[in-house]
């Protein structure tokens, strides 16, 4: 009945127009794992990483319960390097260089255990890796895909292999327009659920999200921050806390979904506030309650008629 998390693990060189940070932990498995921490023990994760990650990165992800039994650390390999520059508008962001390294050779093998597992996140990585883990997990009720522009573009095919063993794609809405050829996000939903999942999260940055179902569709707010200082890892965070708290209460109504959506934008609020993974690295369970209650009054409203 557990939660498995197959992405990247990254080491980041991260500048925004307020500060800049090199060796970053980063990527979409460490995101993922670290917000589904709070309300999932034992999240396993799967992932490949070189001997330059440091002992401090592993000690954080230890402390947070999340089970590394599939993280290969390779003697004398380089851990997934990526740098980006964000601009004064943080949605726009400047890729500067991607070093695969070690993650060229990314080969997901879940254990025994792994493969048992009911829930499952498959974070953006390549189509064909998804496709691996989704043949070796035995029966999983609920898996949450991710994915990007980049796959669309180079392995269309594949990911469409993806999206009908999916219950859920969580994608940006430059993305839905991509993989549906519809500008309308309303008809970039439906022909996108169409393709084969079930839901649909399209996130909207600082506008919130749409969560789409059948004939329903819930528009959850984005969290006021007055500072944002470092959007990366907040759509991963998303997806982490939102899978986590499905895993947790183990109620798949849409109603629960929408509870869902509400905690997973509440972990990537969280998320921007610091660099790399410190926004959610020394959270409580109570400030995360108490943020969810503020996202809620934030769409919460009095009829009179």
């Amino acid at each position: 009945m557990g939660l498995v998390v197959v992405g990247s693990i990254a080491l980041d060189y991260i500048e925004t127009p307020f500060d800049k940070l090199g060796d970053a932990l980063g990527g979409s498995t460490t995101f993922i794992s670290l917000a589904a921490s709070y309300f999932t023990p034992n999240v396993q994760i799967v992932g490949i990483v070189g001997d330059d990650l440091s002992e401090e990165h592993v000690k954080m992800l230890e402390d947070h319960n999340i089970d590394l039994e599939g993280l290969e650390i390779v003697k004398g390999g380089k851990t997934f390097r990526y740098g980006c520059r964000y601009q004064f508008d943080l949605n726009v962001r400047d890729s500067l260089y991607t070093e695969l390294n070690i993650f060229e050779k990314f080969n997901p093998v879940l254990s025994e255990r792994q493969k048992k597992s009911s829930f499952a996140v498959l974070g953006n990585i390549d189509p064909d890796l998804q496709l691996c883990v989704l043949d070796q997990l035995e029966n999983p009720r609920f898996v949450v895909a991710d994915t990007m522009n980049f796959w669309m573009e180079r392995k269309l095919n594949e990911l469409h292999e993806v999206l009908k063993r999916v219950n859920l794609l969580v994608i940006n809405d430059s993305e839905a327009r991509q993989l549906s050829n519809e500008h309308n996000l309303f008809k970039a939903a439906n022909k996108i659920r169409g393709m084969g999942p079930e839901y649909l999260i399209i996130k909207k940055g600082e506008h919130g999200a749409l969560l789409f179902g059948d004939e329903i569709i819930f528009s959850a707010p984005a969290y006021p921050l007055e500072d944002i200082f470092d959007p990366t890892g907040a759509g991963d965070a998303f997806a982490g806390g939102l899978t986590s708290y499905l895993h947790d209460t183990m109620d798949l109504s849409f109603e629960n979904l929408k509870r869902a959506v509400v905690y997973g934008s509440t972990m990537a609020s969280f998320c921007v506030e610091k660099f790399s993974t410190k926004g959610i690295e020394g959270l409580n369970k109570l400030q995360i309650h108490d943020r969810f209650l503020e996202f809620r009054e934030l769409s919460k409203f009095t009829d009179h008629e």
